[in-house]
């Protein structure tokens, strides 16, 4: 299996006080602002057709039914989750197991390794989880003060969570309040930290280069990825604003999760369902494409043959923009948007590109306790009941 880095948090995150966008403060500027529009793209075909892992997607097939690990943002727990149309409790009971594990005070990402163990950031530090067994085996404290430990989408602690290639080290952005945030690197056989570099404010996403090469730090209130060097912990700052940077710690149109492309190493960062900002890490360039939901914009997974899915949480206002939605993103550019009912988060994707797992954690007004599991060969969508907040997510 390969990791999946999520964190998962707020639309909140998009201004410091969760208030409504104000003139002159971070607001969307006037649509002649924008980029000049891409070719008109060609209708989307609804995902991969082939067995295809990523960020946001696993191995196995989902001819065996998938089952998924939820981190459970409103309390302390990961959830075991049967999505298939039968009650999961019987199912766990069934088995002999427990349904949720406590892992960590409001727990947000999860990375999963190919030895089955589970890496969720949470406030009190990283829990180590075996998912084969269904019990957490290890606490690992940070080595950041990050204050109490608490709950709400501004709380200190873990946020992105990933895990190297090789499986021998764990990266988790750390939340400073009120500072510029921290990378920890774990070392997963001694599971102590041996390491930190600083990133930017509220780290919500950490990926890795899948060559192990490079890690990047999503600075959701700094406008930023943090590049660094995974040899040197070396670090360099890219800039990633489309909008600008007006209004600060206040915008709403500011960085939240990263997808990095297959192909070329890309990162692919989406806003307000407007604009995707290509960047490359190596030079710091960064290119602006068009995207169409016209909604904001949260959780990433793309597939190895390059599919992006993006999360659309709601409209910043509700006259100017559309409602939540699930965008499928060709790599040509061709893009589906499917409705979803009600605000979410972040997404997964089987290994076969058939079914993509949304979760309903949103840590503003309209979180609800579930998850959306949308066939998106025809864009069904089906809500399953599932554990406290649900925010990130991993397919076992």
């Amino acid at each position: 299996m390969l990791v999946v880095s999520v964190l998962a948090v707020t639309l909140a995150g998009c201004g410091q006080d969760g208030g409504p966008r104000e003139a002159g403060s971070g607001g969307r500027p006037d649509a002649t602002a924008a980029p000049p529009p891409a070719p008109s793209p060609a209708p989307g075909s609804g995902g991969a057709d082939q067995g295809t892992t990523g960020r946001g997607a696993a191995t196995g097939s989902s001819a065996v039914q998938d089952s998924l690990l939820v981190t459970d943002f409103g309390s302390d727990t990961v959830t075991f989750v049967d999505p298939a149309p039968r009650n999961p409790e019987q199912r766990n009971a069934a088995a002999g197991r427990p349904e949720s594990v406590v892992a960590g005070t409001a727990p947000y990402g999860v990375a999963l390794g190919d030895d089955g163990t589970a890496w969720v950031a949470t406030a009190e530090g990283v829990a180590a989880v075996d998912t084969v067994t269904r019990e957490r085996t290890a606490l690992i404290a940070y080595t950041t003060d990050t204050g109490p430990v608490t709950h709400g989408e501004y709380r200190g602690g873990g946020m992105g969570i990933a895990l190297s290639p090789d499986g021998r080290h764990v990266y988790v952005g750390v939340n400073v309040p009120g500072a510029d945030g921290v990378l920890e690197i774990i070392d997963t056989r001694s599971r102590r930290v041996v390491g930190s570099v600083p990133v930017g404010r509220r780290p919500f996403d950490v990926d890795v280069s899948s060559d192990g090469r490079q890690v990047y730090a999503t600075g959701h209130d700094s406008f930023d990825v943090t590049v660094i060097d995974t040899a040197d912990r070396q670090s360099r700052r890219i800039e990633v604003a489309p909008y600008g940077t007006e209004g600060g710690l206040g915008s709403w149109l500011k960085p939240h999760y990263t997808a990095v492309r297959p192909s070329d190493g890309a990162l692919l960062l989406p806003f307000e369902g407007e604009r995707l900002a290509v960047v490359d890490p190596d030079t710091g360039r960064v290119r602006v494409e068009r995207m169409t939901a016209d909604t904001h914009q949260h959780g990433t997974a793309i597939t190895d043959d390059g599919v992006l899915y993006v999360v659309g949480t709601g409209p910043i206002d509700p006259a100017e923009d559309h409602g939540p939605s699930l965008t499928i993103r060709e790599p040509d550019g061709g893009e589906r948007v499917i409705p979803l009912d009600g605000a979410h988060e972040d997404v997964v994707v089987s290994a076969d590109g058939r079914t993509a797992y949304v979760s309903g954690g949103f840590t503003r007004e309209g979180h609800w306790d579930g998850l959306s599991v949308v066939d998106i060969t025809t864009g069904e969508v089906r809500r399953v009941p599932v554990g406290t907040r649900p925010l990130g997510m991993a397919v076992l």
